[in-house]
């Protein structure tokens, strides 16, 4: 199944820390649904409550009043490879000769299982089957001869993948993203204070000024002296290679990610598929919410009606979280409901963002047929999903991904559709203001970085 992305939030020295980042790590409840974390820090030492669940589930109002400071790091997750389980639920906690250490991350590591190897062989123990925890071990080892700032670089220069961080110690907080930039990561301002987040969308909730995205190979380090940005040493590449699947499906559309509004650019991945090929149709048809936006640009360019005759209920959560096939499936049939009356006698056309396993599709297309559809043409705003990604989004095995193991012709037959057509990827960059920015490597397989034990070895995991 995908699973994609983790959402981090931190607040620097505010004094409703806690709360600020209960309501910031709701705005990105989209990011995580398996559990949610935060940790605060004051004079006394770190405060910490975590657990599985969404995040009005796992905090309540007497749960905030114990979690005193006025700094505050906080974690929504999905699992990639580990197990969805309390243990692994973020943000960690260390303790290290009178430190305190809260870590979130947000990636993937692919050299994790070489260095877990190497760490077990001289003597660390670990408790969990996350990659954070990886990355923990290694800066506690750092930190022996270094302060936090040089220890979290040195640990940076031994991990290889997609990591955006949040590392809070005593006074201090941290905020890392990986020289390639695969995933997000916001600063803001309240009240003049310093607020960090996934996605923008959790500065307007709480009507934070956006400032600015944290640079690919960025580290910017707040203390008591203020604030200050350095560089990753020796490890900044030619350019960014962002995820663009961000754009196209996983960040909420009021978001600004990478510099760009989500919503501008779904919309444009809709207007760009409607120039590529526009079947002769009665109307639009998207599916809820995520083609939503693809849909509108692609019937403003087609000069198309759309119409609404999907009702979505808004308490069932995103299918591909479910954690079995029989649950995925009962999730596709609950999610969704046809407008009858809107459907039979009808051609029409599905805009979507994507189709990775096929399974929602195939149930979606069975429905309106048995509605009595005459013609069901599919056409999706982004290219097939052909490669697994090994940063953090968990397309499983490229045997499960349907566009990997059959044709046109034959994912056609499959979904049993009147015709189907994928934006190309020359459609998709022109969709975006910084068309080589972006890691494409579950479009064309072309990976910007290995991992160390074979392609197919995803590390061991972690719930972004």
């Amino acid at each position: 199944m995908i699973r994609h992305e983790c959402g981090l939030f931190g607040i620097y020295e505010h004094e409703d820390a806690a709360r600020l980042a209960y309501f910031g790590l709701y705005a990105q409840q989209h990011r995580g649904q398996e559990s949610a974390g935060i940790v605060t820090c004051d004079d006394e030492g770190m405060h910490e409550h975590k657990g599985m669940g969404l995040v009005p589930d796992v905090f309540t109002e007497q749960q905030l009043c114990k979690l005193p400071g006025r700094t505050a790091v906080g974690h929504v997750r999905y699992s990639t490879t580990g197990r969805s389980s309390f243990s692994n639920a973020q943000p960690f906690v260390a303790h290290y000769k009178g430190m305190d250490i809260a870590l979130a991350h947000n990636g993937n590591l692919v050299n994790c299982v070489e260095l877990r190897e190497d760490l077990e062989n001289r003597g660390a123990i670990f408790s969990t089957g996350n990659d954070t925890e990886v990355f923990m071990h290694l800066l506690v080892r750092a930190l022996r001869e270094r302060d936090l700032p040089e220890a979290v670089r040195e640990t940076c220069a031994q991990v290889r993948g997609a990591y955006c961080l949040l590392i809070m110690a005593g006074k201090t907080l941290v905020a890392v993203r990986d020289p390639h930039g695969f995933h997000p990561l916001a600063l803001g301002r309240l009240d003049g204070k310093p607020v960090f987040a996934s996605e923008t969308c959790a500065f307007d909730l709480l009507e934070a000024e956006y400032e600015r995205s944290i640079e690919p190979g960025e580290m910017l380090i707040v203390d008591e002296d203020g604030e200050r940005s350095c560089r990753l040493h020796g490890l900044l590449p030619e350019k960014p290679r962002q995820c663009i699947f961000e754009l196209v499906y996983f960040a909420r559309p009021d978001s600004y990610v990478f510099n760009e509004q989500v919503y501008l650019c779904r919309k444009q991945m809709g207007w760009q598929l409607a120039h590529e090929s526009t079947p002769d149709v009665d109307f639009i048809l998207p599916f809820p919410d995520s083609g939503v936006y693809a849909a509108v640009g692609f019937a403003q360019c087609a000069e198309l009606p759309y119409e609404h005759a999907n009702i979505r209920n808004h308490y069932v959560g995103r299918t591909f979280i479910q954690p079995t096939q029989s649950m995925r499936n009962f999730g596709v049939r609950v999610k969704i409901n046809p407008v009858r009356a809107m459907i039979e006698g009808k051609r029409i056309c599905i805009v979507d963002d994507s189709i990775v396993r096929g399974t929602t599709m195939i149930t979606r297309v069975k429905k309106l047929r048995e509605l009595g559809a005459k013609e069901v043409h599919i056409r999706i705003s982004c290219p097939p999903v052909k490669f697994p990604c090994r940063y953090g989004i968990d397309f499983s095995s490229r045997g499960e991904l349907i566009a990997a193991t059959h044709s046109l012709e034959e994912i056609e037959k499959k979904l049993d559709v009147d015709s189907l057509h994928y934006l190309s990827i020359e459609g998709l960059l022109r969709s975006v203001m910084h068309s080589d920015s972006y890691c494409l490597a579950c479009f064309n397989g072309d990976y910007p970085v290995r991992c160390s034990r074979g392609e197919g070895k995803i590390c061991m995991g972690k719930g972004l």
